[in-house]
């Protein structure tokens, strides 16, 4: 019976030596040289200068929100097209009804100035 999992078990050891391998290798053989550039924090392209638990304006979060909202549409719009023969007329309503929806949330962000950065 534990002939079984033997396949089971060499699949774990490798799945962990081709995971925790390459890792260990680099701190093995790589050179260790660190200077103060290396060391120290990097945040967008410019010093840290001020606390980093400082508040951001709404208006940041936002635009992520927007940005997940219209990247779940295309991801939704990718597999719908490749089906669209086999749904149908039914398929198709359903597409229409989802984008007009985020159409009209769209137009509700740019009048009420959500995608206006000052």
């Amino acid at each position: 019976m534990l002939e079984n999992y033997l396949p089971i078990l060499v699949f774990i050891i490798l799945g962990v030596l081709f995971g925790v391998g390459p890792i260990i290798a680099g701190f093995a053989l790589a050179p260790h040289r660190p200077d103060s550039e290396k060391l120290s924090p990097y945040e967008c392209g410019f010093e840290a200068f001020e606390d980093s638990r400082m508040k951001f304006d709404v208006r940041y979060y936002l635009v992520a929100i927007l940005f997940i909202i219209f990247d779940l549409e295309i991801a939704f719009l990718f597999p719908w097209a490749v089906v669209l023969k086999e749904i149908g007329m039914f398929g198709f309503v359903a597409m229409i009804i989802f984008l007009g929806i985020l159409v009209v949330g769209f137009i509700y962000e740019w009048i009420k100035g959500a995608l206006e950065w000052e």
